[in-house]
């Protein structure tokens, strides 16, 4: 019975399976839950304890809430085909079914502790009583020695009627509760009370706190989602599932706003807070309220009956509890409609057990949570999907991506103030829970991933087009390297992670020689999987690719005028070499140079060695009188490179030769750069040496620096066209040397 999750579908196809129902159903199990046990028994305690403008902040921030949720499922809904299962199968195809079981299980949970809660609290429509059993059998009345005969009453109903049964009497259900709510509007202010004196705020001296009524009150807010449980058994859910809900959730908010006014202006508030069914006080018959109550909790039991079992068929269906058995149990139903038999005995079984705990208020905040996490990740998935952009999210209904986002913090936001320890307890389950199935690999892979990955996909789109929009004033590298020689060394993509690590980006090509056919094709192809798993291994901000070309000038020709893939224009070359490497190397880095200067980048050529950078601790820049344009960018490479962790422990230490007569004007200049905070260097670590045609600066060079990681050398164009290749020869008593060639003069703020 497992459901594919292939692309959503243009049309809604009819329900396979089930009994066919209309919207009607799903408007009725969403309101006879919302008109529930809450509003019967705590909105009169509601308003006595916080006022009448308390009482209408509850309901705002409990529809704050519920309508964010509704208009997610709405949405959802309306983008795949929806089977049996309700909002888990909402989730599980949105989430994937790792994440979705976790989530179902707990809303399993939740919906089969509920049953338990409407029962208990359907006992306390009969607490008129109690005087009679005292006077007439002479021990106190316990709402147990009606909850528990009417649980087990009406899971017979269930188990030998089917969800037919449960559906018809919503009926007539509705109609009792319809009537309560016409004659308790239709009645007057208790006798002697005077309306002009409402309790706009709190008004009682040891009246509770808000947020312990919002707690108490907020199950009131959760029945929206109750008909989405019976997805499995309608005609057309696509239609029927936004239109239920979202009728039921306008309907309830208007019922509760004139409820709590009603209460307001005609009951003090210590009656209020004092009788728990204050409304059968006011009520123009008061015997209709314990009625309605009765009716309201029975309705709500008889939804939460039906769409639990229906839950725990579609998790059994999915493979997600990790022992087959179990699953094919739980996923077993009977005739063509599929009844879940197995999946509500398991469901009666619980909801028996939590009924003899006889404990509304233990049960109901047991309740809110699972029911609040569910909210939540609803509002999560709406809110990821809508900045996804994925092609196969095609829903024909559509919300607001900040009302859903709004839903979600909501909802963690009031878990935490609600009850802490419930709030972390619940995310606690959950995630073991998902951690569990994920283990077992009951659930199918995560769409989670995919949904991510058109957010980071949909947020790096913009910020390129932003950054190349708005170019920033600060200069930093982007580094493009270009090297048929990838996997038998490593320092020249070494060198580009560090670059790129923290103030720079690296795009890193290898070069696939040949022309473009499907043979070079997919040998580009093998490349650049092993160079994604090689760059995911490392810490650097590299992006790695291939590019077939027939030779490496015509591909260095072809990566030049890429545009960078950080949003920002590559500015910067680095080619490399190997002291073993052929000279025919050192003759493409010169052809390599050539173009990058017709491009107008800077150059870098690496020549690294066996060392491979010793143990990252002493960088050495040498500057001379031909480094006026070079020097700034070859200090601040420098600093760039101490920002990595693995030159966390490293030193720059600024060697710098000039002619002797001019060595004292040097000296100023860079002592006034280091005082004003330009020179990214200590002054103790500045060395200027005066030179003339005498001196082998060449021999200077190996003698200071011959144990340096890595030496930083400036070089030109012009010096290139007159030395050749063989400059990057020289210096051989030194290890690994960078060669910085700037295209202009790079300013130090």
């Amino acid at each position: 019975m497992n459901r594919p999750r292939g692309a959503s579908e243009g049309t809604a196809p009819p329900s396979v399976g089930g009994y066919g129902f209309g919207t009607g159903p799903v408007f009725l199990a969403s309101i006879s839950t919302i008109l529930g046990a809450i509003m019967f028994l705590r909105f009169g305690y509601a308003v006595g304890s916080v006022g009448l403008l308390g009482a209408l902040l509850v309901i705002l921030l409990g529809h704050a809430v519920t309508v964010p949720t509704a208009l997610a499922i709405a949405e959802i809904a309306t983008n795949r085909r929806v089977e049996g299962g309700g909002e888990y199968f909402i989730i599980s195809r949105s989430f994937g079914t790792s994440i979705g079981g976790a989530i179902g299980i707990s809303l399993y949970v939740s919906q089969a502790i509920s049953v338990a809660f409407y029962m208990i609290a359907f006992a306390e429509a009969f607490s008129p009583l109690t005087p009679w059993f005292q006077e007439t059998l002479g021990f106190a009345f316990d709402t147990r020695f009606v909850s528990v005969p009417a649980a087990v009453g009406l899971v017979a109903l269930v188990l030998t009627r089917g969800a037919d049964l449960g559906v018809k009497a919503l009926y007539g259900v509705a109609a009792i509760l319809a009537l309560s709510l016409v004659l308790f509007f239709a009645g007057g202010a208790i006798e002697g009370y005077d309306a002009s004196r409402i309790p706009l705020m709190a008004s009682l001296p040891d009246a509770d706190p808000f947020i312990l009524v919002f707690a108490i009150c907020f199950p009131g807010f959760t029945g929206m989602t109750a008909g989405v449980g019976l997805s499995g058994d309608l005609a057309n859910p696509r239609k029927s599932i936004p239109l239920g809900i979202m009728s039921a959730t306008l309907v309830g908010m208007l019922a509760y706003v004139a409820l709590v006014t009603k209460l307001a202006f005609s009951a003090p508030a210590e009656a209020l807070v004092g009788n728990q069914l204050i409304m059968g006080e006011i009520a123009l018959w008061g015997p209709i309220i314990p009625i309605g109550l009765a009716a309201a909790t029975l309705s709500s039991a008889i939804g939460s009956i039906v769409v639990a079992p229906r839950t725990l068929q579609a998790l059994g269906g999915d493979d997600v509890v990790p022992m087959a058995g179990v699953n094919r149990f739980l996923a077993a139903g009977e005739g063509e409609t599929n009844e879940p038999r197995n999946a509500t005995l398991v469901t009666s079984l619980i909801a028996l057990a939590f009924v003899m705990v006889g404990s509304v208020d233990l049960v109901a905040r047991i309740v809110s949570m699972f029911f609040m996490v569910t909210y939540g990740a609803l509002c999560a998935i709406s809110f990821l999907e809508h900045f996804a952009a994925r092609p196969s999210y095609r829903p024909s209904f559509r919300s607001k991506w900040w009302l859903s986002l709004f839903g979600a913090v909501a909802s963690l936001l009031l878990m935490l103030q609600m009850d802490l320890v419930f709030a972390v307890f619940a995310i606690l389950v959950m995630l073991g829970l998902y951690l569990v199935i994920r283990k077992a690999g009951g659930g199918e892979g995560d769409d989670l991933q995919a949904i991510f990955h058109g957010v980071l996909t949909q947020a790096t789109r913009w910020s390129q087009v932003r950054l190349q929009k708005t170019r920033g004033t600060d200069w930093r590298p982007s580094v493009i390297l270009i090297t048929p020689r990838t996997f038998d060394r490593h320092a020249p993509m070494q060198l580009l992670e560090w670059l790129g690590y923290r103030y720079g980006f690296g795009t890193y090509l290898h070069h696939v020689k040949g022309m473009l056919d499907p043979e070079t094709v997919e040998e580009s192809r093998e490349t650049q999987e092993r160079l994604v798993t090689l760059a995911a291994q490392r810490r650097g901000a590299v992006f790695v690719d291939t590019m077939v070309s027939p030779s490496m000038r015509s591909a260095l020709a072809q990566s030049l005028q890429m545009p960078g893939i950080s949003g920002m224009d590559n500015n910067t070359v680095l080619f490399e070499t190997s002291v073993h490497d052929d000279p025919s190397v050192l003759e493409e880095i010169r052809d390599g140079c050539r173009l990058a200067l017709v491009a107008q980048m800077n150059r870098l050529v690496l020549r690294h060695t066996d060392h491979f950078f010793g143990n990252r601790r002493d960088i050495h820049v040498w500057l001379t009188w031909h480094d006026y344009r070079n020097a700034n960018l070859m200090i601040l490479l420098a600093y760039i490179l101490l920002g990595h962790p693995d030159w966390k422990d490293g030193e720059i230490t600024l060697y710098a030769a000039y002619p002797k007569p001019e060595v004292r004007e040097r000296t100023a200049e860079l002592q006034a750069m280091i005082s004003e905070g330009r020179l990214l260097i200590s002054e103790k670590n500045v060395r200027v040496f005066g030179t003339d045609d005498r001196t082998d600066f060449s021999r200077l060079m190996e003698v200071k620096s011959a144990h340096a990681d890595l030496v930083i050398r400036g070089f030109t164009e012009t010096k290139l066209e007159q030395k050749g290749p063989e400059l990057f020869e020289r210096h051989q008593g030194l290890r690994d040397i960078l060669w910085v060639s700037a295209e202009e003069r790079i300013f130090i703020e």
